[in-house]
């Protein structure tokens, strides 16, 4: 049996995944900002706290399973992949390069990743299968997908919510990555989500709901043991754009590329935690 990676813990252990990312949209392809902030605490909560996942054997055939169903937050995947030990640092400055393995989607050839995603809605369709692949082997291993809030508006991932329940998976868990916007505007504008709580009860999951911010309600939320014969979901509330506070909560961080001037500021209201002065 594996252990939980737990990688020396530090309170700037998000603070260093965010930079990663600022400096990944620093480079000539950018990256989508937003999305990959607002996944940090959930993405460190499951490779640090949660998952059984071990990064000197990323195939190890008794792993939990992670599929980032919001493959636009590629870039948040690859910066936490790095801060667990997964990748070497020096990965991030391949990142969208020609020849490089760390592109704008998660493909397999990157250890830690299990799947090919960023059509969306296809996510939890993939979990349905990995958790049913689980109960054939008799294995006590779990399937955790992480999903946009946008992303639920494709019907695929109500039909696989639906399956999940009717084949009783409690070892799935879903997490969702509220920041209530979408490319297009907010989720509630574009197409009202809510009451989603009880949407997701009355499909037959557990639902709990979380900040998304907060990685010990996090942790509790994601490692209590399930109600038998029931997926769970978890609804993590948190902020698009995350840890810089001229571009949260705000459409536009969706997608950046950031020149010179804008990767100093971006950096530097990291550093300080503060609002960086406009130019």
């Amino acid at each position: 049996m594996m252990d939980v990676v737990s990688p020396p813990r530090a309170d700037t252990a998000a603070g260093r995944v965010r930079r990663r990312i600022v400096q990944m949209c620093g480079q000539a392809r950018g990256g989508h900002l937003g999305g990959s902030m607002s996944l940090v605490e959930i993405l460190l909560t499951l490779y640090q706290d949660v998952m059984r996942v071990d990064p000197a054997r990323p195939d190890d055939p008794d792993r939990d399973i992670m599929v980032l169903s919001k493959g636009h937050g590629a870039i948040g995947l690859y910066a936490v992949l790095t801060e667990c030990g997964f990748l070497p640092e020096s990965t991030i400055a391949g990142y969208g390069r020609p020849g490089g393995t760390l592109l704008a989607h998660p493909v397999p050839d990157v250890a830690g990743v299990e799947a090919p995603t960023g059509a969306l809605g296809h996510g939890l369709p993939l979990g349905v299968g990995y958790a049913l692949a689980m109960r054939l082997d008799e294995a006590e291993r779990r399937c955790f997908v992480v999903l946009g809030d946008g992303e639920l508006q494709e019907g695929s991932v109500w039909e696989a919510a639906m399956a999940a329940a009717a084949h009783r998976l409690d070892r799935l868990v879903a997490v969702v990555d509220r920041n209530g916007l979408q490319i297009t505007g907010p989720t509630e504008e574009v197409l009202a989500l809510e009451p989603l709580a009880a949407k997701w009860a009355s499909f037959g999951w557990t639902v709990r709901a979380v900040d998304g911010h907060d990685r010990d309600r996090l942790r509790a939320a994601l490692s209590a043991p399930p109600q038998p014969g029931r997926p769970t979901v978890v609804l993590a509330t948190t902020v698009k754009g995350k840890g810089l506070p001229y571009v949260e909560d705000q459409v536009h961080s969706h997608y950046a590329r950031l020149g010179e001037r804008q990767l100093t500021r971006a950096m530097a209201a990291l550093d300080h935690g503060t609002r960086a002065a406009r130019p």
